[in-house]
């Protein structure tokens, strides 16, 4: 039987769904993914890093433990997560399809790896805890991993992050390689967001997309779970709270890779409603022959928008504090000062005090946050 990794796109997706031929990821990007990518290729010596490790890392090695110590997915074996694989890459438009591995893992998880090549690799614990549509809409994340170019980062991050424990005695040394590592977790946990919607354009059913979240978040409980109930954990995660809780909430989202998971679902909800996901619906996207001809410094600038608008819808209280300050509100020194000691210095501001979360009327925003590290949960 032909291997799943040389297979072309003789078949079609089991159900009627509609193809995005030649579509560039950029279609599908959040501002913040690409604007978290700039910001960790400008860091101080991660070009060196990249460089080096690129020519270091065992790729071949990689591969090799895959091959001998998981099951690849093929027509002969998990012919079903074949099918998706090859409906993703078809709808997609991914040329190549990626070598998909099973491995076993009680952990529900995901990832896409590799340099030269991108590979797949699904746990068991994700295999048996989602459904097949649920299960095609996480073969669509990885897929739009791969389509983004995302695997070499990633790979990189992972060899980083085991090398930090192993230097951690080295004085200095351990500081040089967490700065990379912070920067690209950060970079990551926006990337998750946009492979969730390549998970949700190959997928086509938001439903399923927000059942898989919710199975990663509680497992296989859904009749004791609401969609919509966990949509409102994530407003109430954002808006909850005072300024001590927006510190902790940074303090939280430092060491993980990946959004959390009611952040996610909220995230992907709000995107499927716009503008945007219907044009490329309807087939209107931005297209892969394009992308030599696109500026770097037109999506820094819609990056930046993004963020902006971002701080100005926030219903996070230290979002909130920032943007009052950003429009005249008053010295930030002070008004941080006031919050964590009680003090009512910031009251003669002429646009009042920034007021804990739940006392304050704001518009909806679109909520960032992410999960765990090593290995991806989809």
């Amino acid at each position: 039987m032909t291997d799943s990794s040389n297979a072309s796109h003789e078949n079609v997706p089991s159900r009627q769904r509609r193809r995005f031929p030649g579509i560039s990821s950029r279609a599908y990007e959040h501002p913040a993914d690409r604007s978290a990518l700039v910001a960790l290729r400008k860091l101080s010596g991660f070009d060196t890093v990249f460089k080096a490790l690129s020519g270091l890392l065992p790729e071949r090695s990689l591969r090799l433990l895959f091959l001998s110590d998981s099951v690849r997915v093929s027509d002969a074996q998990f012919a079903h997560l074949n099918g998706m694989l090859r409906d993703a890459c078809y709808i997609l438009d991914l040329e190549k399809v990626p070598p998909m591995y099973v491995t076993q893992d009680p952990q529900p998880n995901a990832m896409c790896i590799g340099l030269d090549e991108p590979i797949i690799v699904v746990t068991t614990g994700l295999v048996e805890l989602l459904d097949e549509e649920e299960m095609r809409a996480v073969v669509g994340h990885e897929v739009g991993h791969a389509l983004s170019g995302h695997a070499v980062y990633r790979t990189i991050l992972l060899f980083l992050t085991n090398l930090a424990l192993k230097v951690a005695w080295i004085p200095l040394g351990n500081v040089a390689i967490m700065a990379i590592v912070t920067a690209l977790r950060e970079w990551f946990r926006k990337s998750e967001l946009s492979a969730d919607r390549a998970g949700l354009l190959v997928g086509q059913d938001l439903r399923a997309s927000m059942r898989g979240l919710m199975k990663i978040a509680g497992g296989n409980h859904l009749h004791e779970m609401n969609v919509d109930a966990f949509l409102a954990q994530a407003d109430e995660y954002e808006k909850g709270g005072d300024l001590r809780d927006s510190v902790l909430k940074i303090l939280n989202v430092l060491p993980r890779t990946h959004p959390f998971t009611t952040v996610r679902a909220a995230e992907l909800k709000k995107w499927s409603e716009t503008r945007d996901y219907q044009r490329i619906m309807d087939g209107h996207y931005p297209r892969r022959d394009a992308d030599k001809d696109t500026s770097v410094t037109d999506a820094f600038k819609e990056s930046a928008s993004h963020y902006a608008d971002s701080v100005r819808s926030s219903k996070d209280p230290l979002m909130k504090l920032v943007g009052d300050i950003a429009g005249g509100a008053g010295d930030l020194g002070g008004r941080l000062r006031d919050k964590f000691t009680g003090g009512a210095g910031g009251s003669g501001t002429g646009k009042g005090d920034a007021t804990d979360g739940p006392q304050e009327s704001r518009s909806p925003e679109d909520p960032e946050g992410p999960q765990e590290p090593g290995p991806a949960r989809s």
